[in-house]
């Protein structure tokens, strides 16, 4: 997943869009509340960064990311229109990774985006996830445990996936509703509740590496606190 902060609507759809046809999942935010926000549900990547953004400008932003450790690994490119050299050392020296200076071709971020990725070693997404003896494996969609295959429904692959790509954080029912079944409705939260426990059947004597947060949501990893 990568993460664009930027408040021109056209760039952020026109970023969003490329990096999805080329096969890269993405998210767009106008500001940095928005943005923050949906870091405490999934970290990304990578994180694409303007500086001109209403509220925090893009360097503030920068500089809680590096002061972080939950996040101060995580690559940031800035995506700007302030050119000058000293912006650019700033947003350097700030811990940015790479620099591009709009109007940028598509191609050309594409090309920075990999680059960072490779130097950081993030370019592929494992595709395999492992705990105490639950296996998934991504590539084969297949999930094991203790190295017995464990047939799951296609929702009930895609929620352990997505809680297995986030461990030990607490993922809402919301979320998990809007991502997984594409719709975010208060009164159809059950159904995440519905599928965590058929889930959770299937995954036999391994069942607690999901853990209920009361009145929030899910996680794996953690502690139990249903």
């Amino acid at each position: 997943m990568i993460y664009c902060v930027e408040d021109d609507d056209n760039i952020r759809e026109l970023v969003i869009y490329t990096l999805e046809t080329t096969g890269m999942s993405a998210k767009g935010f106008m500001d940095g509340v928005t943005f923050f926000k949906a870091m405490e549900q999934e970290l990304p990547r990578l994180i694409l960064l303007d500086i001109m953004l209403p509220g925090e400008d893009g360097f503030e932003i920068l500089r809680k990311l590096k002061s972080s450790s939950r996040t101060k690994d995580i690559p940031v490119i800035m995506v700007t229109a302030k050119g000058a050299e000293y912006d650019k050392v700033v947003g350097l020296d700030s811990g940015a990774d790479d620099y591009v200076t709009k109007p940028f071709g598509m191609m050309e971020l594409i090309s920075r985006i990999k680059a960072v990725l490779r130097r950081s070693g993030k370019q592929e997404e494992s595709e395999i996830y492992s705990l105490n003896g639950v296996s998934m494996d991504l590539k084969k969609h297949q999930v094991t445990v203790d190295g017995k295959l464990v047939p799951l429904t296609l929702k009930e692959f895609a929620l352990l996936e997505k809680l297995m790509r986030n461990q030990n954080i607490v993922l809402t029912r919301n979320h998990l509703l809007e991502e997984i079944w594409g719709y975010d409705f208060d009164g159809e939260t059950r159904t995440v509740d519905v599928h965590v426990r058929t889930l959770r059947q299937k995954l036999g004597s391994k069942c607690d590496i999901i853990q209920t947060v009361r009145g929030v949501g899910y996680r794996i990893g953690g502690q139990d606190e249903n």
